[in-house]
């Protein structure tokens, strides 16, 4: 099928094109732009399934882009090429980042009133640049497409043309220009040591001769996914860029953070050789989980503005993904099952905290939407008017806090466990985070939807928004009753091609 044959570079080239499009579309009528929008994201959605779909049968995708057969690296089998490779753990991280941007871009055709075209454009593009970095197999097109994902994230950041906005994006732009120089710094160290761009080619060599620059390399790209990830200490930005961006915009942003993350340890779990060297470098990791843990929710307690609150939060939630990997990856030599589960609830729990992190921030838009202001301090007893939208609101809270049977305690329970082999201390330090994360959130809930009825009048919830805030709360469900059906299909096969780096490297050269 040609279709399949082309879908990693479809999933990059058809919302590359549609937000080029889309400026033109708009003089057509707002109806067709955002028809034309969703129906971008549907294309690119269903592509992602079928690529999906297909790897998880066993197969990888190697594209190489200029090459007359897309499958061949090159006519001479150097690794010279554009490469984009789509297996069990890519393919995962770009379907769910697609369709939380198409639940996201749906959302945005009744959240976003004016100016629809640059901010269709600039969602496009960033939609393009998750699709790019989840399956980029060079250090070449990370850096383009980490490029684009930043310029876009400024622009939709800034889109309210604020004050408190422009500096919020002035802010990740300095962030993102820091992490980007890291990375070309550790990418340019890589490419004059083994005059490679190709991950796979570089991985292979740095196998047989690890060396201090290697190390340091590593280290600089390792800080830049850390920053773009926004763990601690590079997490300042992050309750800033949260509270003052677009509900739909911070739903696709922080899936773009958790892509991050996902290069973080394919990069490291390629890369990093022996067990001395993977057991420091996941130790350090783990170490920075546990503090991002701390941090997050410990700041959060004290947070009046609750999109600042949930920043905090998303802190803490990427501290357990960063706990639970670098504990596997620590024990990585030892091949036991505890390592293999952590790593598995690590991965699990990237895709958990899309649903529910994305769920949450599209709920608090809804919420302004309905009772008409963002000032959300100023809204109380809104479960006397909207009912139904405090009971989904209660749901997802309740998800991310690790509460039975939502999908977020499967994952949680799945790193708790694995913690409790490696450290008892480290699984009681994560369990009492959750627990104190539960407390933050019903306060939450409480001073939103309890006490007396709300004052002010309320506009009806739109029924698309009602769509995507129902679809998120369903999968939640869904994925908390039956979580061995998510494991066994998704987080297995991308847990095994993450560890089979071998694998990996083989299949590409």
């Amino acid at each position: 099928m040609s279709i399949l044959l082309h879908a990693p570079a479809l999933l990059i080239a058809i919302p590359l094109l549609a937000a080029f499009a889309s400026v033109f579309l708009n003089r057509i009528g707002k109806k067709a732009l955002s028809a034309w929008v969703v129906f971008a994201l549907l294309a690119t959605e269903a592509i992602a399934v079928l690529l999906l779909l297909d790897v998880m049968s066993g197969a990888r995708h190697v594209y190489s882009l200029g090459a007359s057969v897309p499958g061949i690296v090159s006519s001479t089998g150097f690794p010279v090429r554009i490469v984009l490779v789509g297996d069990a753990l890519s393919a995962m991280v770009v379907f769910v980042a697609i369709t939380i941007a198409l639940l996201a871009g749906i959302f945005s055709t009744k959240f976003i009133e004016e100016g629809k075209e640059k901010f269709y454009s600039l969602f496009l593009l960033l939609t393009a640049g998750m699709a790019g970095l989840s399956l980029t197999g060079d250090f070449f097109t990370m850096f383009v497409f980490l490029e684009m994902l930043s310029i876009s994230s400024a622009g939709l950041i800034a889109f309210f043309r604020e004050g408190t906005s422009f500096e919020a994006a002035f802010k990740y732009m300095v962030v993102s220009s820091i992490g980007i120089l890291f990375l070309l710094f550790g990418v340019g160290l890589l490419y004059g040591k083994y005059g490679f761009l190709n991950i796979a080619a570089v991985a292979s060599m740095a196998a047989m001769q690890f060396s201090f620059i290697d190390g340091v390399a590593l280290a600089l790209i390792s800080a830049a996914l850390l920053l773009k990830s926004g763990a601690v200490p590079a997490h300042l930005w992050k309750p800033d860029v949260y509270q003052k961006a677009p509900a739909p915009v911070v739903a696709v942003l922080l899936t773009s953070g958790l892509v991050g993350v996902y290069l973080l340890f394919r990069i490291l779990f390629m890369i990093v050789p022996g067990a001395g060297i993977s057991q420091a470098v996941g130790s350090l990791i783990a170490g920075i989980g546990l503090v991002s843990i701390f941090v997050g929710v410990t700041m959060a307690l004290k947070q009046e503005s609750l999109r600042r609150l949930m920043g905090y939060a998303a802190v803490a939630e990427t501290g357990y993904i960063l706990l639970a990997i670098g504990t596997a990856l620590s024990v990585a030599s030892f091949a036991s099952v505890f390592s293999m589960n952590a790593l598995m609830g690590g991965i699990f729990h990237i895709i958990n905290d899309a649903i529910d992190l994305g769920f949450l921030f599209l709920a608090i838009g809804a919420v302004s939407y309905v009772a008409k202001t963002d000032n959300l301090s100023e809204i109380k007893g809104l479960a006397h008017k909207a009912p139904g939208l405090s009971v989904i609101f209660l749901i997802g809270l309740l998800a991310i806090s690790g509460m039975p049977p939502l999908n977020g305690f499967a994952s949680k329970l799945m790193i708790f466990e694995s913690l409790y082999f490696f450290s008892p201390l480290l699984s009681i330090v994560a369990l009492l985070g959750s627990m104190a994360m539960l407390a933050i959130f019903v306060k939450v809930f409480a001073s939103i939807f309890l006490g007396p009825a709300f004052k002010g009048t309320v506009r009806k919830l739109p029924r698309r928004m009602a769509f995507v805030l129902l679809c998120f709360v369903l999968t939640m469900i869904l994925i908390g009753f039956f979580p061995g059906l998510v494991v066994d299909l998704l987080v297995e096969p991308a847990a095994a091609a993450l560890t089979s780096s071998c694998s990996y490297i083989g299949g590409i050269l």
